[in-house]
């Protein structure tokens, strides 16, 4: 966004947030779609940038499409531990498959640990729907 990785992954991930909680009184499936077209942007957008299999930090829509996807149906407790998840998840890389995807190449390697960090929040919050939180 402003060539510099302070702070870039944190701002695309608060877009995704604003956006979710925008989207919190619609069906489930408004957050889907959302997710579904932040991923779209994020593997255009990520083309000119990723050259040599490099994350640029401050390329920020990969951030953003994980953070939707991590949101997707949730409020409430859920939603904000869904959000923690996927951003710390993303953050350390950590949990299995999240640095695996890294390292795909290209745009989809910039976009994809970012989906899957994601995907870890969605489990998390989705438990905890289960479990009546």
């Amino acid at each position: 966004m402003w060539k510099s990785d302070a702070g870039a992954g944190t701002f695309g991930a608060a877009l995704g947030a604003g956006i979710g909680l925008a989207l919190l009184p619609l069906p489930w499936w408004a957050g889907l779609l959302a997710a579904a077209a932040a991923t779209g942007l994020s593997l255009w957008s990520a083309v000119p940038f990723a050259a040599g299999g490099r994350d640029p930090g401050w390329v920020c829509m990969d951030e953003t499409a994980g953070t939707l996807l991590a949101l997707i149906g949730l409020g409430g407790l859920p939603w904000l531990a869904a959000l923690i998840v996927a951003r710390v998840f993303d953050i350390v890389k950590i949990a299995p498959g999240v640095r695996r995807a890294e390292g795909l190449p290209g745009s989809v390697g910039v976009t994809a640990d970012d989906l899957v960090s994601g995907a870890y929040g969605l489990g998390v919050g989705w438990l905890l729907v289960a479990a009546g939180l």
